[in-house]
């Protein structure tokens, strides 16, 4: 897999998002490198279950997609009289 990375952008909502949520809902003052450590953390440790799941729910999708195109063709199969 490779190395989960966010452009500076995106990594900048998700560290205040994270400290927001600290602060908010456990009263924890996490802020700059100690959030931006506790990002990488998160990422590094528990983002390949959340990427992994992603690839399941993706190669299911696929599967089922599949499975509705091979069926809409068999539908339009002619019958064939004898010869």
């Amino acid at each position: 897999m490779p190395k989960i990375t966010f452009d500076k952008d995106t990594r900048a909502k998700l560290v205040g998002g994270l400290s927001d949520y600290l602060r908010t809902e456990l009263d924890l003052e996490v802020k700059g490198f100690d959030a931006e450590f506790l990002l990488d953390f998160i990422s590094q440790r528990l983002g390949p279950y959340y990427y992994n799941q992603g690839l399941h729910d993706a190669a299911a999708l696929y599967r089922e997609k599949l499975e509705a195109i091979t069926e809409a063709v068999w539908d339009i199969e002619q019958p064939v009289k004898p010869l």
